[in-house]
This record gives C-alpha cells, sequence and structure tokens, in this order.
C-alpha cells in the first residue's frame, strides 16, 4: 500500500487526534502533559485553515499515518515571514519515511507561500526528529536548557532553522 500525502479533511480529524494524544502520553514530542478532545483538535484545524496554513496528512490505506503542519513562530508582525513546523507520525508507521514525506511536502508549500524561514523547536534528546530536520537542511541555532518539565524531569529545547529564499 502507498501512502498518500494530501490536505487534511474533518474526517481525519480522529486520526490526527489519537496521534496527537499518544504523543501526549508517552513521549516529549508535545509538552502537553493532558490528552485533549476531538473538539480541540477540530478548533486546531479551524485555526489553522483560517490562518491560511497547511495541515497535512500521510494516509495509508484509509488510516491517517501522520500529520504534518505550521503555524505563527511568534504573534508581532514582524515575524509574518517565519513560521513553527510540527511533524508526528503514528507510532505502527515510524521510520517508514512518512515524516520525511510530510516535511518535503511541508517545505515546498512554505516556498510557494513566500514564507522566509521555518524554525523547529525540539525537546533536546529527541535525536530522530533533530536528525530529520538535519537531513532537510535545518542547522540547530540555539539550546535553551530545563525550559519545560514533563514526566517529573526537566526538558531542554533546541532551536533548529531552514532559510527558504
Amino acid at each position: 500500500m502507498t501512502t498518500e500525502i494530501r490536505d487534511a479533511r474533518p474526517d481525519d480529524l480522529p486520526g490526527i487526534l489519537e496521534i496527537h494524544n499518544e504523543a501526549v502520553r508517552n513521549t516529549t514530542a508535545i509538552w502537553d502533559e493532558e490528552p485533549v478532545d476531538i473538539d480541540d483538535r477540530r478548533a486546531w484545524l479551524d485555526g489553522r485553515e483560517q490562518a491560511g496554513f497547511p495541515v497535512l496528512v500521510a494516509v495509508d490505506g484509509d488510516r491517517v499515518a501522520g500529520y504534518a503542519s505550521y503555524g505563527v513562530w511568534r504573534a508581532k508582525s514582524g515575524y509574518r515571514h517565519t513560521v513553527e513546523n510540527s511533524v508526528y507520525v503514528h507510532v505502527d508507521h515510524h521510520r517508514k519515511g512518512i515524516a520525511s514525506g510530510l516535511m518535503a511536502e511541508l517545505i515546498e508549500r512554505a516556498r510557494r507561500g513566500g514564507i522566509h524561514v521555518m524554525v523547529a523547536s525540539i525537546e533536546s534528546s529527541n535525536s530522530t526528529s533533530i536528525a530529520l530536520h538535519e537531513r532537510f537542511g535545518f542547522r540547530t541555532v540555539g539550546v535553551m536548557p530545563e525550559v519545560g518539565i514533563k514526566f517529573g524531569r526537566w526538558l531542554d529545547m533546541t532551536f533548529m532553522q531552514l532559510t527558504l529564499g
């Protein structure tokens, strides 16, 4: 079965919710500590669409295998050409190239959309995500130690940046 990457639709929200909440419960990829409900993900999708930001899904058959988006990095108008990305893959689909496919399409959408810089904020021990971003030309521009907490331990944040144009 081949994986299709396309714009997310409302009927993809249960799959997006499953991936999101698994990351909340079991990883430091998302620094929230409580799972969310479908209304939260619906509001998130609506907000991204209203702002003109893409939300992509990788679909394997009838199952959402991963999703990606970018959005506002900082709310001040001077940052309007900089976005922050997010890429998440269902645990059953890790190491199948899905994150790479989503990232490639996300970067292409950003280029076409006139985005100048894409940033990533990654928990510093997440070597898989850091390596993914490095493969696409992102470079580490800073590390902030102990700026978050989850699972009873302090987390460091690695900032990466890709200049698109």
